[in-house]
C-alpha cells in the first residue's frame, strides 16, 4: 500500500489503488519501461561520445514519449477519480484538475 498524499492545490488527501492486473495499469507500465530504456540509451550515446544532434534527437523522442503517457494517465484520471469525486460531490477535484493541467502546460 502506498503513502497517501495531500494534493498542493486543495489540500485534500489522495491515493489511487490501480489494479495490478488491468489493462490501464500494464499500458502505464509499458510506456515506462520503454521510456527507461530510452534514457538508457542516451546515457550510452553520451558515455559513447555521440554526436550531439543525434542525442537532442533522442532526448526529443523522450520527452514526446513522457508527454503520450501523461495524456494516458491524465485521462485515466479524469474518467476515473475525477468523475468519481465529482459524483461524490467533491466539486474541488476540478480545482485540483485545473492547477494539475496548468502545471502540464508550463
Amino acid at each position: 500500500m502506498g503513502e497517501k498524499k495531500v494534493c498542493p492545490c486543495c489540500d485534500t488527501e489522495k491515493h489511487k489503488y490501480r489494479n495490478k492486473e488491468g489493462k490501464e495499469y500494464k499500458s502505464l507500465i509499458s510506456r515506462l519501461n520503454r521510456i527507461e530504456g530510452q534514457v538508457r540509451g542516451v546515457k550510452k550515446m553520451v558515455e559513447d561520445d555521440r554526436y550531439c544532434i543525434d542525442i537532442l534527437t533522442q532526448v526529443s523522442a523522450i520527452q514526446s514519449a513522457l508527454n503520450s503517457f501523461n495524456k494516458e494517465l491524465l485521462g485515466q484520471h479524469i474518467k476515473s477519480c475525477v468523475v468519481h469525486d465529482i459524483r461524490e460531490g467533491k466539486d474541488e477535484v476540478v480545482d485540483e484538475l485545473v492547477c494539475t493541467l496548468q502545471k502540464l502546460m508550463k
